[in-house]
């Protein structure tokens, strides 16, 4: 079985800059019935694909992120913070045309208010991107494609990508997209929640036999090794040689499910890459979302968390 420090993966997908205001609010603005919270505190965090570079790290493994940037302060303040917390971002690009994606969200007493979005969706040219994808792919154990839907996974690069590593015989796994759902054909495995899946193939996922029934006909459209659905409170399901088996869920108490997929993705094809076999991937992963699902914010395994994850091996 591979070290996990020495398990490389490569992470191919939107990056995204989650900021979080933290604060009281003990009086309503006289301008509008809302709340006035005066901020104590301030953080930043790795969100989009950065967040599962950053579960991937936090547990010991080496993380390379290939995405896009703005040109601008926001570009360059993600790139250093994630840099700092041990992602390689050298596969990161910094466009002039678009903004860096921000999610502010301002907390008050441990509740979200709001959240402001500042981005641009704007579709990236697939070449844009193929050679440094290229330059990372000979030196990786498996590829995350982490589609949010910012532009970054195209149809386009899909088609270039997908083949690409199929030849080199490396893993391939996808936090998937409605909008890109079958064009992600051939790869390891998928990680789609129900209302993903349900939304892609305009069927219902939610009682044990709709999700077979679903979770069978996405296999056959997309001629993938495995499948994982993830379920919330009801779990997961993973479809593989032939078989359907459903994991409940490992939460003790669900605090916020921020980024609960992101540990998915990365915790699974961690142990992919490690050589482990799809089932038991799939229940580590579920008992690492199990964890994170418990802390507050955009969450990541820590190092002794995840060994006791392993300990089901």
């Amino acid at each position: 079985m591979k070290e996990i420090s020495k398990t490389k993966i490569l992470i191919i997908g939107d990056v995204i800059l989650d900021r979080f205001l933290f604060g009281d609010a003990k009086r309503i603005s006289p301008e509008a019935p809302v709340p006035v919270v005066k901020v104590e505190g301030e953080e930043f965090k790795a969100g989009g694909g950065a967040n599962v570079a950053m579960n991937l790290v936090s547990v010991g493994a080496k993380a390379t992120l290939c995405g896009i940037v703005g040109d601008d302060y926001w570009g360059n303040f993600a790139i250093k913070n994630f840099s700092k917390n041990g992602i390689d971002t050298s596969a990161i690009l910094k466009l002039k045309e678009i903004p860096t994606t921000i999610k502010t969200r301002i907390i008050a007493r441990h509740q979200q208010v709001v959240r402001i979005d500042k981005e641009e969706v704007k579709k990236i040219n697939a070449k844009t991107l193929q050679p440094v994808i290229k330059e990372k792919l000979s030196n990786i154990d498996a590829v995350i494609i982490a589609d949010y839907g910012k532009g970054v996974i195209t149809r386009e690069l899909l088609n270039w990508l997908i083949p690409q590593v199929k030849k080199m015989k490396k893993i391939i796994t996808v936090d998937p997209q409605v909008e890109h759902f079958l064009n992600y054909r051939g790869v390891t495995s998928l990680t789609p929640n129900h209302f993903e899946i349900s939304s892609a193939l305009d069927m219902p996922a939610e009682s044990d036999s709709e999700v077979e029934k679903i979770g069978t006909l996405a296999m056959k459209k997309l001629k993938t090794k495995s499948l994982i659905i993830t379920r919330g409170e009801k779990g997961m399901s993973v479809f593989y040689r032939k078989k359907i088996i459903h994991i409940p869920t490992q939460a003790k108490e669900v605090f916020d499910v921020t980024g609960a997929g992101d540990t998915v993705i990365a915790i699974f094809t961690l142990c992919l890459a490690k050589g482990l076999d799809i089932l038991t991937s799939a229940k580590i992963a579920n008992k690492a979302a199990g964890i994170v699902v418990g802390k507050f914010g955009t969450a990541t395994l820590t190092k002794q968390e995840f060994k006791k994850c392993m300990q089901l091996v």
